[in-house]
């Protein structure tokens, strides 16, 4: 599998980091680039996450720490997860409930 220009520049600024050629600032910029994008959910994949890590609404609510009724109304479409619940969604989506304990 070929590899893209932003992986190839990343593994070198890795590399380059590890023979402490690149200072541990520059590398932080470089791993920001690199961050997966953030993506957005529907009302219906919202409500598939939640099933998918079986959980009840209020039990998802303390791990996204917010509350029951906001997890309600993002899967009712009435509302829509800020830019940081978004982030812990799309960890959770990846990665699981467990992550977050």
């Amino acid at each position: 599998m070929k590899k893209s220009i932003l992986e190839t520049v990343y593994s070198t600024a890795k590399g380059l980091h590890e023979a402490e050629v690149l200072d541990a600032k520059t590398m932080r910029e470089f791993d920001a680039l690199c961050l997966p994008p953030v993506k957005t959910y529907s009302a219906r994949q919202i409500r598939n996450i939640r099933l998918k890590n079986k959980a009840s609404q209020g039990v998802f609510a303390v791990y996204l720490n917010t509350s029951a009724s906001t997890i309600q109304k993002w899967e009712s479409g009435a509302k829509k997860p800020s830019s940081a619940s978004l982030k812990l969604l799309n960890i959770v989506d990846r990665k699981g409930l467990e992550i977050l304990a």
